[in-house]
């Protein structure tokens, strides 16, 4: 539980001091691992059988580890296939309750003895989450979910295949026991090995924001935590140079309903558009009113000035966005606006907390790529298509086209943004080139 709020804060790099990111950061890939012994007494008790009798060539060590569970590797008896067996901590299950009502009780105690101390969404995203991702039978039926879904989308997104039973019959995945196909790949933030696979960040940045805006506005169900550990890379086996995704670790997913999805697209057309009535709108339609503002300015991580500014030059990027010291600019609008943030994160939809946990890790993504600015035209694209399915499933024919052009104006305004990042990108290559 503790790490599990540490990795949280780890990836609030706007609101801590860098030195806490630092020290934070290693609990992604530094977790506590539990023994060999142990490992085979989890796996003994849930599948009956001792890992060398289930698995050929099971792993002493482990591949990685996690606050909740590690990974060691093994070999299907029946096909030879490489897999990855994810174990859950010995006890964890039973002691994951006291932890779980000690850092609930300190919060609140904190809460009531402090009026500025405000972190009780921590708690009200912890508690329901926590049981479910105890739950390796429920990440299997995600990672199936999310699988099925991806493939419709065509994206370039590999899920992990789970195995449930062995040809025999044999029992393979449990609540403490996950077996899954092996896929590879490494970390997505991991820059140097991108550039010398000879994977293209910037590609890179827009598959990873398209696999999780397709999951918001489309499908409804959504991994609410692609830190970098779970979003893995490598090139496509298929399309050399191309980015390939691995999506893994489905413990913590956030089915959004009909009603929230349609307000969130209406406010990321209308933080795309700069569109202040449509913004006021959505944000009221989703519990959140005079603080307005400050809402669209966690979602994108940009000051509420820049929307304003791009209402009136009808541009998808402002003139204020000065490139390398913008994050330490927003990291200080973020920090001077730190009470009202806390208040906000209390007054959201319960939904919506996991939604912010999701763009914080994409966000530290896109830094890590170099694209900034990617997720706002990624979520732009896939948000005004959801509005204008909702918009022409119950209207007349000339309110179809309204519809259709109000769309056809986004995707202008949007692609006309990428078109000219690209030119500039393109222009400042060519020009280095030549003064070598």
């Amino acid at each position: 539980v503790y790490i599990k709020v540490g990795q949280h804060l780890a990836n609030l790099d706007l609101l801590l001091p860098q030195e806490y990111l630092s020290r934070l950061s290693s609990l992604f890939d530094d977790a506590p691992v539990s023994t060999y012994e142990d490992v085979c007494t989890v796996v003994k008790e849930d599948l009956g059988k001792s890992p060398d009798d289930l698995f050929d060539d099971f792993s002493r060590d482990p591949i990685a580890s996690a606050s909740l569970a590690q990974v060691h590797t093994a070999r299907c008896k029946e096909t030879g296939r490489k897999l990855a067996i994810k174990v859950q901590h010995k006890g964890l299950r039973e002691t994951s309750k006291g932890d779980l009502f000690a850092v609930t009780t300190v919060v609140r105690i904190a809460e009531k003895l402090f009026d500025e101390f405000n972190l009780g969404w921590i708690c009200d995203e912890m508690t329901p989450q926590l049981p479910k991702e105890l739950d390796f039978t429920n990440e299997g039926n995600n990672a199936e979910a999310a699988s099925a879904h991806l493939q419709k989308t065509r994206l370039d997104c590999v899920v992990p295949r789970v195995l449930w039973r062995s040809t025999t019959g044999q029992c393979l995945t449990s609540e403490r026991v996950l077996t899954m196909e092996f896929e590879k790949g490494f970390p997505a933030t991991d820059v140097e090995r991108i550039d010398k696979e000879g994977i293209c960040r910037r590609e890179t940045a827009k598959l990873i924001a398209s696999v999780f805006n397709a999951q918001i506005f489309e499908n409804g169900l959504v991994h609410c935590d692609p830190h970098q550990s779970n979003v893995l890379l490598r090139e496509h086996p298929k399309k050399k140079g191309k980015p390939q995704i691995v999506l893994v670790d489905h413990g913590l997913y956030k089915r959004l309903d009909p009603d929230f999805q349609e307000s969130y697209a209406r406010l990321w057309t209308g933080i795309v558009m700069a569109d202040i009535s449509q913004i006021k709108g959505a944000c009221k339609n989703l519990g959140v009113d005079k603080m307005y503002p400050l809402l669209a300015a966690m979602l994108t991580s940009r000051p509420f000035d820049e929307v304003i500014e791009r209402s009136q030059t009808g541009s998808l990027d402002a003139r204020s966005n000065s490139g390398s010291g913008d994050k330490a600019v927003i990291k200080l609008y973020a920090q001077r606006y730190l009470k009202e943030i806390f208040d906000m994160l209390d007054i959201v939809p319960r939904q919506m907390l996991l939604i912010f946990k999701m763009n914080d890790c994409l966000r530290h993504v896109d830094y890590a790529l170099g694209s900034p600015n990617n997720n706002l035209s990624i979520a732009g694209k896939y948000a005004s298509r959801r509005v204008l399915d909702s918009d022409t499933a119950h209207t007349n024919m000339f309110g179809v086209f309204k519809s259709w052009i109000q769309y056809a104006n986004v995707l202008l305004r949007i692609n006309s943004y990428e078109l000219w990042k690209w030119l500039s990108s393109t222009s400042i290559f060519l020009t280095n080139n030549r003064l070598r």
